[in-house]
């Protein structure tokens, strides 16, 4: 059996409280990509089995790897006794924004389910994923979210217009970790007045309603999905928005440096994929993206054309 796990891209990322145990509240409007790594799936006696080729974290041992603990995980919480084999083909690049680690996780949770015969439902599986990471919940579900608490709360947006998208990465890895980190050093040493539910005593946040600026997109949700919030490609950039841009920008002068050539060679916008350093712009069509491709001089730059 074979999987594919896409990539993804926030529109938004705000960042609206930090918890006692160090995890940030977020806000996050997240889109899947065409990019995708492919994983297949064969059922073993006992072993869980990991192989993987196409680009990775050398020397990774499998047992690391998102994808098999989430095998683990899922096994050990179904009460399994039979193994699998995973083989993992890897495209999306590494620690780059782009979710694949998170993505990697989500497919082997939904494989595994499969292969196992288990029929567990997704919003079982996503309580396991969200213990893998903060955005295995969101690979869980098919199509465009609305991803709020600590990746933990996925409610599905109808859709999002078609989004023709270049990505691009400056050529080095950035950690997640480190990024979210630096962002509380600098919030802490400005006395933090953005993010009211943050504590500096190590108590539980007090409940925080969402900032003035970022109300609409939790208002007016009906059922499982959000009413449309964006009609066109426009509506979209007008409101891209990451909150850790700022960050791994102020470390890379290449996040800016991309930006600027993206909106030079014709997008109507730019942003940061998550954390970084990865960065996409949104063009208005697959000519113009494609053209800009052949802008790029910088050799140690890794250009993906693709879309939502």
């Amino acid at each position: 059996m074979k999987i594919k796990a896409p990539a993804k891209v926030n529109t938004i990322l705000k960042i609206v409280g930090r918890r006692a145990n160090g995890y940030h509240d977020l806000a996050m409007v997240m889109e899947k990509l065409a990019l995708c790594d492919e994983l297949d799936f064969e059922l073993t006696d006992s072993a869980i089995e990991l192989t993987q080729d196409g680009q990775s974290d050398a020397g990774m041992e499998a047992h690391k790897n998102l994808a098999w603990r989430a095998a683990a995980a899922l096994r050990e919480a179904a009460g399994v006794s039979q193994g699998v084999r995973i083989h993992l083909n890897k495209r999306i690049p590494v620690a780059a924004g782009l979710g694949g680690g998170s993505s990697n996780a989500a497919a082997a949770l939904k494989g595994c389910n499969q292969v196992w015969g288990l029929n567990w439902s997704n919003d079982q599986l996503a309580e396991i994923g969200a213990n893998l990471g903060a955005d295995v919940p969101f690979f869980i579900y098919d199509g465009p979210a609305l991803v709020e608490g600590i990746g933990d709360r996925v409610t599905p947006i109808t859709k999002l217009p078609k989004l023709f998208i270049l990505l691009i990465n400056p050529g080095f890895a950035v950690s997640t970790l480190w990024v979210y980190k630096r962002w509380d050093e600098l919030n802490l040493a400005c006395g933090q007045s953005s993010v009211t539910s943050l504590n500096h005593e190590g108590s539980s946040p007090e409940p925080r309603a969402p900032s003035p600026d970022f109300e609409w997109l939790t208002v007016n949700k009906a059922g499982d999905t959000v009413p449309p919030l964006f009609e066109t490609a426009a509506d979209v950039v007008s409101h891209l928005d990451n909150d850790l841009e700022e960050v791994t920008a102020g470390a890379h002068f290449e996040i800016s440096e991309i930006k600027t050539f993206l909106t030079d060679a014709g997008a109507s916008g730019a942003l940061m994929a998550g954390s970084g350093p990865t960065v996409f712009g949104v063009f208005s069509d697959a000519r113009s993206r494609d053209d800009a491709v052949a802008k790029v001089k910088n050799s140690s730059w890794r250009v993906i054309a693709t879309e939502n």
